[in-house]
C-alpha cells in the first residue's frame, strides 16, 4: 500500500465520490432554500404533486446520506495526510489540530451566509481523530461502532423509562430558529450576518446534538480512517467482495430500519422515549443507505464504461471546499431577503432546477480551474495556512 500511495497521491475514486456527495448536498440545499423553509403556493394541483414528489425523492435518496459520505471521506483524508507525514518521519497530529482551527474559521465564514453549514461541526469533532489515530485497527473500529449506536440516545431512553415523570421541554434549537427566519427574510445584509453567526450557528449545532449527529459524524470520521488503513479505496479489485458485501448488508438493513422509523411513533406513546429511539433508528437507517451508495459508486468505478462518467466528478470533488463555500454565497443571495428573495417565488421543483444549474456551473468552473492550477482557490489557501512556518 505504501508504494501505491507514493505513486498515486490522489485517489480518484475518493475525489469522485466526494464530488457526488457535494452535488447531492447542493441539490438538497436548494430545495430547502438554504434552510429558509418558506415556499410559495403551488400554481395548480399538478405543480403541488410535482413539488411533493421532487422533495420526497431527493430527501429519500440524499438526506442524511450525502453528509455521511462527506464525513466518511473527511476521516479518510486525515488518514492520507497523517500517513504521508509518518513516511517522512513527521508527526501530523499537531499540524492537524491547527488545520482544524483554520477550518473553524472557514466554517464561520460560511455560517455568515448559511445557517446550516457543517464545517464548524467538523472542526470540533475532528479532534477525535488525534487521540485515536495511533490506536489499533480493532480499537478504531470498535469505537466507531460504539459511537454509531448512539450511546447518548440510549441513555436518554433508559432515563425516560426509569423516570415516568420526566418531560422534555421545547428543543433549544427551535428557540434560535424563531430569531433566525425573520432575519433571513428581511433585506438587511449585516443583520443577516449577525443573526447567522449567533442564532444560526447555535441552531445548527444544537440541532446536530439533538439528532445524534455529533456521535454519528465522529463514528464516520473513524470509519473513514479505518477504511484508509485497510487500503479499501486503493486496492479495489482485491476488495471487490468487501464492497459488494457492504452494499448488500446496507440494503438488507435499510428496509426494516426504514419501516421501523415510521412505525415507532405509533408504538411508543411518550415523546421522551420515542424521540431518542427515533434518532437511533434514523441514524442507522441513513448509515445503511450511505453504505449502499458508497458500495454502488465504488463497484461501478471498476467498470470502464461507468468510470468514464464518474471521472467527470473528480475535479468537483478535488474542489469540494470551494464548491461548498460558493454554493452558500450564491444560494443565500438567491433565496434570502438581502438578495433576490426568491424564497417566496420558487417552489421545490423550480429550486431543484436552480440547483442543477448551479451544479453544472460549478462543475464547468472546476474543470477549467484545475487545467491551470493544482488546487482549488480555497483548498490552496487552506493548504498554505496549514503548512505556514514550513518549507
Amino acid at each position: 500500500m505504501e508504494q501505491l500511495l507514493k505513486s498515486r497521491p490522489r485517489i480518484e475514486v475518493v475525489d469522485a465520490l466526494r464530488g457526488f456527495a457535494v452535488m447531492a448536498i447542493i441539490l438538497l440545499h436548494n430545495i430547502e432554500h438554504f434552510n429558509l423553509y418558506s415556499f410559495p403556493e403551488p400554481a395548480n394541483d399538478f405543480m403541488a404533486a410535482l413539488d411533493q414528489g421532487v422533495w420526497a425523492t431527493l430527501f429519500f435518496l440524499f438526506s442524511g446520506k450525502a453528509y455521511a459520505i462527506f464525513a466518511l471521506l473527511f476521516g479518510f483524508s486525515f488518514f492520507i495526510q497523517d500517513e504521508n507525514q509518518l513516511r517522512k518521519g513527521k508527526d501530523f497530529r499537531l499540524r492537524f489540530a491547527w488545520r482544524l482551527v483554520l477550518l473553524f474559521l472557514i466554517g464561520n465564514l460560511n455560517a455568515a451566509f448559511f445557517p446550516g453549514e457543517i464545517l464548524v461541526l467538523y472542526s470540533i469533532l475532528g479532534f477525535v481523530l488525534i487521540p485515536c489515530c495511533r490506536l489499533s485497527n480493532r480499537w478504531v473500529l470498535a469505537l466507531a461502532v460504539l459511537l454509531m449506536l448512539q450511546p447518548m440516545e440510549w441513555g436518554k431512553c433508559l432515563y425516560a423509562l426509569a423516570h415516568p415523570e420526566y418531560e422534555v421541554g421545547v428543543a433549544s434549537w427551535r428557540l434560535h430558529a424563531k430569531e433566525l427566519y425573520p432575519a433571513l427574510m428581511a433585506d438587511g445584509f449585516w443583520q443577516m450576518i449577525r443573526v447567522n453567526l449567533w442564532h444560526g450557528q447555535l441552531f445548527s449545532l444544537l440541532w446536530a446534538w439533538d439528532y445524534g449527529r455529533f456521535f454519528q459524524t465522529s463514528s464516520l470520521f473513524l470509519l473513514g480512517m479505518w477504511l484508509g488503513r485497510k487500503g479499501l479505496f486503493t486496492q479495489l479489485e482485491q476488495h471487490r467482495r468487501f464492497w459488494i458485501g457492504v452494499g448488500l448488508a446496507g440494503a438488507i438493513c435499510f428496509v426494516p430500519l426504514y419501516f421501523l422509523a415510521d412505525a415507532l411513533p405509533g408504538w411508543v406513546a411518550r415523546t421522551e422515549v420515542v424521540s431518542p429511539l427515533s434518532t437511533i433508528v434514523s441514524s442507522l437507517r441513513n448509515f445503511a443507505f450511505m453504505s449502499v451508495w458508497v458500495s454502488l459508486f465504488v463497484s461501478l468505478w471498476q467498470a470502464e464504461a461507468s468510470r468514464r462518467w464518474q471521472c467527470l466528478l473528480v475535479p468537483y470533488g478535488k474542489m469540494s471546499l470551494t464548491n461548498y463555500l460558493t454554493q452558500s454565497l450564491v444560494g443565500s443571495f438567491l433565496y434570502f431577503g438581502y438578495g433576490l428573495a426568491l424564497y417566496d417565488d420558487l417552489g421545490t421543483t423550480c429550486s431543484f432546477a436552480v440547483g442543477i444549474g448551479l451544479f453544472f456551473l460549478q462543475l464547468g468552473f472546476c474543470h477549467w480551474w484545475l487545467r491551470h492550477h493544482q488546487h482549488g482557490p480555497f483548498e490552496a489557501l487552506w493548504r498554505r495556512a496549514t503548512w505556514i512556518g514550513t518549507k
